[in-house]
């Protein structure tokens, strides 16, 4: 299907409410189109939701931005009418037997978590991918934020993690998938934990469309940096960062950072060079300030969605973080940033996975899951597509796979022996010392271990400190709605 009938099925998807979509790139001096898109749903105050979408043309953008959209509309219709079962998790396998319900040890709980198995949980169900059978799973870990949750005692944060939009269930599985590989394969090897790890471009042989990124990036002054977070699975999973001396009136664009991860090589380069562009453009856009954002937006946009803003629903710390950030010179942000930037040791390009057959998002997802299921992997998939499957849009969710470690301190026994195999001090065995919390594993895993594991928390935040910006965003404009209060000098 070509890009025009994607974006058409999109469109019509999410043309119920009032809708905004126009391009933000106009921030920023590389060129690439960067594409927002905004619905209001309901009426009266209803929900806004927003997507942000990148590509090498301006209908690839349209696309992503509203292929985002589509993805946060139906989870909202989806969790709005998904019906709920209330029970232990040790009650539920006791009724439905241990293959029917997750452990939830196995999905990455906080270290310290007051999780036992008699404690009364709300749960949805989700489908096995292997067999089809019906599975449960705790809420939040199939909500994308709070106000879908009817539960008061979540075990996490919901996350938008693993969520994917596509024309075929195979497009959109692929997507949540891979994007469960990539935050699992890069959060610890990137931001305030990178290992320097840089792709050596130089003579490298690139897709036609990723040697023009590049040169693009180096016209406009644009020292970009790929970097290598792992390549587990036969997956290349890479991230893109930029030295820019020249940002002008948008210091937030030193903080840019572009992720990818794809059985190719040339198709992860390439999304996460797009993404770095985004990012730009996106920071920008959501935190910077509103006299930036009109040059740009919409006037029904910033008449009737720049003003709904609640700043009681922001996280604290990622708000108050990001509105010290935004009242930072570049310079000063160049500096608390630097070590995303470091080099320490150089990797061929050409020594990375090549897949060029998964161009097909059918091939590719068929090949994504084989190696995740060829590994042990479980993998659940929550179905909220809208009735008549005009698009397709899934919550994937892998036991076992990682995500969250430095924000949430969310860990289990890969990213327990990850830290270990590097000797780092985030993490021990035995009893937890002074600011570190016992993390949350089945007992298999312990043994596997060698026993009980500890993550250090307090370590965790101090090693974050004031990155914490790069791991966890407000919504978009509540930075300014914050610096525009009282507490702030304003009005």
């Amino acid at each position: 299907m070509s890009v025009s009938q994607a974006m058409d099925a999109y469109f019509r998807a999410v043309s119920t409410g009032a809708l905004q979509t126009f391009r933000i790139d106009g921030l920023d001096r590389l060129g690439v189109p960067v594409v927002s898109a905004s619905l209001r749903m309901g009426a009266g105050p209803g929900v806004v939701l927003h997507g942000n979408g990148y590509g090498i043309t301006e209908e690839d953008a349209h696309v992503g931005a509203l292929g985002e959209l589509v993805e946060e509309v139906f989870s909202e219709h989806a969790m709005g009418r998904m019906p709920r079962v209330h029970g232990s998790y040790a009650a539920l396998v006791r009724a439905r037997g241990p293959t029917a319900v997750v452990d939830p040890l196995t999905l990455g709980l906080p270290a310290g978590s007051p999780y036992r198995p008699d404690m009364p949980l709300v749960w949805v169900e989700v489908q096995r991918l292997s067999t089809g059978e019906q599975v449960l799973v705790p809420e939040e870990f199939v909500a994308i934020h709070p106000g879908q949750l009817q539960g008061k005692s979540p075990l996490i944060t919901p996350i938008t993690n693993g969520q994917g939009a596509g024309l075929t269930r195979q497009q959109a599985l692929a997507h949540g998938l891979l994007e469960l590989l990539q935050r699992d394969g890069n959060g610890l090897m990137y931001r305030a934990m990178d290992q320097g790890l840089v792709l050596d471009l130089e003579g490298a042989e690139l897709a036609p469309d990723v040697r023009a990124l590049l040169e693009r990036y180096q016209r406009a002054g644009v020292e970009v940096l790929a970097k290598l977070a792992s390549t587990d699975f036969g997956m290349v999973n890479v991230y893109v960062v930029g030295r820019d001396l020249s940002v002008g009136d948008q210091p937030l664009m030193v903080t840019a950072c572009g992720e990818a991860t794809d059985p190719d090589r040339d198709r992860a380069l390439r999304k996460a060079l797009l993404e770095y562009a985004c990012s730009r453009s996106r920071k920008a856009f959501a935190h910077g300030p509103l006299d930036e954002v009109a040059r740009v937006a919409t006037d029904e946009y910033m008449e009737r969605f720049v003003p709904r803003v609640d700043l009681n629903a922001e996280e604290p710390r990622a708000l108050h973080a990001m509105a010290e950030w935004a009242r930072m010179p570049a310079a000063a942000l160049r500096e608390l940033t630097a070590c995303t930037l470091m080099r320490r040791r150089t990797v061929r390009f050409e020594d990375l996975p090549r897949a060029p057959v998964v161009e097909d998002p059918t091939l590719r997802c068929d090949h994504v899951v084989r190696q995740l299921q060829a590994s042990g992997f479980d993998i659940l998939v929550a179905d909220m597509s809208p009735p008549g499957r005009a698009v397709h849009v899934v919550k994937a969710l892998v036991p076992g796979l990682e995500v969250e470690t430095m924000a949430y301190s969310r860990l289990g026994e890969r990213n327990v022996a990850r830290l270990m195999e590097r000797h780092d001090p985030l993490v021990g065995m035995g009893a937890p010392p002074p600011g570190a919390q016992p993390v949350r594993l089945t007992p298999e895993a312990e043994e596997r271990l060698g026993g009980p594991a500890w993550f250090n928390v307090r370590l965790a935040e101090a090693r974050v400190g004031r990155l914490y910006p790069l791991y966890r965003e407000p919504d978009r404009h509540a930075v300014p709605a914050l610096l525009a209060s009282r507490r702030f000098g304003g009005e």
